[in-house]
């Protein structure tokens, strides 16, 4: 009977690696004739669309082959560059009759990088170029590019619903309770309210008044941009009354939105279609409502970027982690590989440093600056440009920067350090079991998870954080030139919009990547007006290449509602799987000490990653719902 057995199981890790083998071999193929497919067209005369189902994002994540195989809805996310550079280019585009908007099932972007895109639609419109917007329903985000349209359309059963920035957040303190868990939390700053759901059961005062200062300055912000470009739309009474008002229309949103100038035309996608067919053309054969496309990717596809060039720029989007990374992380490592290897191959005369995260290994941070100042030593001009968020460990790779530029809506500062233990000694006793045995020194089995860290353990680990945040306001002290008992004061783990930071002297100019490749051109006393740009970017893996192909050819709902509280009910569940990812990773260790803002990320993109969707999924499923 062993050897059947055996033999059977052999047979089976046979048909196995066979079964493994053929699915490689398929998407092999698969992946060659959509890469043929995709090759760069011919454009012809059209409509550019931008159809953006999911988030704008700085780096989009790469796909992990296992997650694309099970068959998980995976969902989009587009390039902040890559939008821009389709915008900018199309404004001068013959070829190009008009630029629709297609924002049904919009997944947001941080403040900065939705002013960005809309000051683009702006200056294309304002160049005679037509700007169409469509959706069933807007929300925030998506309202702010739509209102950088010429024509903005709204399905008659649409509306729009604003909600501003904040909301409710998850404390885990009476869980952990509960559970038995002992949350031992190392921290500098009385700002730094990212370990605060670990020890409380509500939000400090400290962290109040923070989050009050900046969500008003957000929405002020908001509120200007609209007024700006679309003087006629009154939001003050959507924002501060619109049960009031939609109560009086009968419920009936889309004309709440007609009366207050929100919207220029209530229709449905074949009407809309017929309007955009006016200014592009259309094609008899296809079905009512159709007009002549360009896609965004083939779009961005038949203008690729350039392979060489003097100034680099190396993007840092993500969570800073230790070690390698896939794109939409910055791996420490993978990072300061791409810094040195453009060093190496490229003839570079500046660099510009491009930051989108909210911090995260102190370690790895750290490790990046010290990369970006070889390249300082080596006699490069440093600027940086600070996207949607530079906070925490983003600002701490931003020190080096000869000069540093960020947009009013930028999300920086968060100068402060922690670090999470847990221990699980209570949980123990909980189910009857303990713990004993010998040590030799005070630290001896530390952090021991099962029994609990020692006094050593907890005042060792107090002063290294202690220590870590006084570096972190040397650093910026040094860079800012700034006495570090100010650094100090405006530091604490405090969390600024972009135009406070710049009257705190944390950044020096407002401006985008543009104006910071303008700025190292000019240091470099190279061509301000023609720079010579090279990306230092990671190429995108065998996976999320495929995904992108299949993207390409097939429409990807990624399972978005479109209607106004599906939205908004949408994006609160990516919140809650983001805040439970976050407390997942924390209580697994939580990574060592941290420069991090964990609660920037409720003003970003609302698109959760896989790996949180995934157990927010677990959850719901273990509740039975």
């Amino acid at each position: 009977m062993k050897l059947v057995r055996g033999a059977w199981k052999l047979l089976v890790g046979i048909k196995d690696a066979l079964v493994l083998v053929a699915m490689l071999l398929f998407f092999g193929l698969l992946f060659a004739a959509l890469n043929a497919r995709s090759r760069p067209a011919a454009i012809k005369d059209g409509a550019l669309v931008l159809e953006l189902n999911g988030p704008i994002v700085e780096q989009p994540e790469d796909v992990a082959p296992l997650a694309m195989l099970s068959g998980q809805q995976i969902g989009n996310q587009y390039r902040l560059r890559d939008v821009l550079r389709a915008i900018d280019l199309a404004r001068e585009d013959k070829r190009v009759k008009a630029i629709v908007l297609d924002l049904d099932r919009f997944g947001g972007a941080y403040p900065a990088a939705l002013g960005e895109v809309q000051e683009a639609l702006m200056k294309a419109r304002a160049a005679g170029k037509p700007v169409l917007a469509y959706a069933t329903a807007y929300t925030d985000g998506g309202y702010r590019l739509a209102s950088a349209a010429s024509e903005i359309w709204m399905d008659p059963m649409g509306g729009t619903l604003f909600m501003g920035p904040g909301g409710s957040q998850l404390f885990y303190k009476g869980l952990l309770d509960k559970l038995g868990v002992n949350a031992h939390v190392y921290r500098v700053g009385k700002f730094k309210s990212a370990v605060e759901p670990y020890t409380r059961a509500d939000q400090s005062p400290e962290s109040r008044e923070a989050s009050q200062a900046l969500y008003g300055a957000l929405l002020d912000q908001w509120r200007e941009s609209i007024a700006r470009a679309r003087p006629k739309a009154q939001v003050a009474g959507l924002l501060t009354r619109p049960a009031q008002l939609v109560q009086a229309a009968g419920g009936n949103l889309a004309q709440v939105d007609m009366q207050a100038g929100l919207v220029d035309h209530l229709g449905d996608r074949i009407a809309f279609g017929r309007r955009v067919a006016e200014l592009a053309g259309s094609d008899d054969k296809k079905p009512a409502g159709n007009f002549t496309t360009i896609k965004y990717q083939g779009y961005v596809d038949a203008h690729p970027l350039p392979k060489k060039g003097k100034i680099g720029v190396l993007t840092v989007a993500g969570e800073i982690i230790d070690g390698q990374s896939q794109q939409g992380n910055a791996g420490g490592d993978t990072v300061t590989d791409l810094l040195y290897r453009g060093l190496i191959d490229q003839d570079l005369k500046a660099l510009v440093l491009r930051v989108d995260s909210p911090g995260g290994s102190v370690l790895a941070s750290e490790k990046i600056r010290r990369a970006v100042m070889e390249a300082k030593r080596r006699g490069l001009p440093v600027v940086v440009s600070m996207g949607g968020l530079a906070a925490s460990g983003g600002y701490w790779i931003s020190t080096p920067g000869d000069v540093i530029f960020a947009e009013p809506g930028t999300i920086t500062g968060s100068i402060g350090i922690f670090a999470v233990l847990p221990t699980f000694e209570k949980t123990l006793a909980k189910i009857g079991l303990s713990t004993d045995g010998v040590r030799t020194t005070p630290l001896s089995g530390q952090p021991d998870v099962l029994s609990g860290t020692s006094p050593e353990l907890d005042a060792v680990a107090q002063a290294g954080v202690e220590h870590g945040y006084r570096e972190f306001i040397t650093r910026v002290s040094q860079s800012r030139k700034l006495p570090p008992a100010r650094v100090d004061e405006i530091g604490q783990g405090r969390v600024w919009i972009g135009g406070v930071a710049h009257q705190l002297k944390l950044v020096d100019r407002f401006g985008g990547l543009d104006a910071a490749v303008a700025e190292a051109a000019r240091r470099a006393k190279l061509d301000a007006a023609k720079p010579d740009v090279v990306w230092l970017d990671k190429k995108p893996g065998f996976a999320a290449e495929l995904v992108r192909q299949i993207s390409n050819n097939e429409d990807d709902d990624a399972g978005a509602p479109a209607d106004a509280l599906g939205r908004i009910a949408w994006q609160q569940q990516q919140v809650m799987a983001t805040a439970l990812g976050d407390a997942r990773r924390l209580i697994a260790g939580g990574g060592g000490v941290r420069a991090q803002c964990l609660e920037c990320g409720g003003l970003g993109p609302v698109r959760a990653s896989l790996a949180d969707r995934t157990l927010w999924q677990m959850v719901l499923a273990k509740l039975g719902w």
